[in-house]
């Protein structure tokens, strides 16, 4: 096996220029570069990824943590990071939390202990212990759905997003317009999006029945058991339902239609991601769409600019949306 010192040797050059030339840094005449590089090209030496990044202090590697593995939304913004990260020259190790914060800190104490250089957060809440082990890592991180104020973090237009669908479902003429979220815990999907719902509603001077708000966990059978309690619950039918994601929108939407309901003619639904659950829906949900797989390069750019630098650094990046299937109108 031919080794750095044999390349050396038959360069006629010193150990430390040919370490200079295979890694790029530190000056190197034109004659010695020369030599070198024609030694290795006669002899096809390949260097030692690992000797290099031992070298280097650096393993090639970002740890990407995930809530679920399953939906669509995350599936997007891997697709992103994934394609970001290999034209950085970087692999991706992958861990699930399955929506559990204790996981979320455990796989990230786990990453660093396998000297990742950088850890992407796809985080689902802002709970002051997930906060305490972003701040503890000693390595660059990045997080991409909740605005972490010591972490850069990528962040979508929520309450803008939600409330220009709300705003919609009003300017088409609904007036009982329902509401199905998640638990305030998550502060972008949940508080945020909650949030948008109130506030339009009551520039447009409608006051909501207490059952027409309901909250839900985050799958479609979900949205389903919160649609069944609107419907138990209420003393006027609502004319419009307004889910926090496209999953509960779309247990509503079949939960309507089983009750022999028209929609959107009687009752319209809409929700947030612009997934394909959406478009598929018959008749389609009114969806606001978020450019997940740039969210996802946006923070490989951000956690990049960190290792690069070798300094931790504080970046806000938010992504936009657009509205789809509105056109649609009942």
């Amino acid at each position: 096996m031919v080794t750095i010192n044999d390349i050396a040797r038959q360069a006629g050059v010193s150990r430390t220029t040919v370490s200079r030339v295979l890694n790029a840094s530190g000056y190197v005449s034109h004659e010695a570069r020369k030599a070198v590089e024609q030694v290795i090209k006669d002899t096809g030496y390949v260097p030692s990824e690992h000797a290099k990044s031992l070298r280097l202090k650096r393993t090639k590697a970002v740890g990407v943590i995930i809530p679920r593995i399953s939906t669509e939304t995350t599936s997007r913004i891997v697709d992103g990071i994934s394609r970001a990260v290999e034209e950085a020259g970087y692999h991706i190790l992958l861990a699930n939390s399955n929506l559990q914060p204790e996981k979320e800190i455990e796989h990230m104490q786990f990453l660093e202990s396998r000297r990742v250089d950088g850890i992407i957060l796809l985080a689902t809440n802002r709970e002051a212990r997930v906060t305490e082990a972003l701040q503890n890592l000693k390595i660059p991180a990045a997080v991409v759905g909740q605005d972490f104020e010591d972490a850069s973090s990528v962040i979508f237009k929520d309450y803008e997003a939600a409330g220009a669908v709300v705003r919609q479902l009003i300017a088409a003429g609904k007036t009982r317009i329902g509401f199905i979220g998640v638990d305030d815990s998550d502060e972008a999907v949940g508080r945020r999006r909650r949030l948008a719902y109130e506030d339009a509603l009551h520039e447009a001077g409608i006051t909501p029945e207490a059952a027409w708000v309901q909250t839900a966990g985050f799958d479609l059978p979900s949205g389903e058991k919160a649609a069944e309690r609107m419907l138990q619950e209420c003393v006027e039918v609502p004319d419009a339902v307004f889910a926090v994601t496209d999953r509960l929108a779309a247990g509503a939407q079949h939960v309507f239609q089983q009750r022999g309901y028209r929609i959107p003619e009687e009752v319209q639904i809409a929700g947030m991601g612009g997934t394909e659950i959406a478009a598929y829906m018959s008749p389609p949900l009114w969806t606001a769409d978020y450019q997940y797989e740039e969210a996802g390069e946006e923070a490989v750019r951000l956690l990049m600019e960190q290792i690069q630098s070798g300094k931790k650094k504080v970046e806000k990046s938010r992504i936009s949306y657009r509205l789809l299937n509105t056109d649609r109108l009942s």
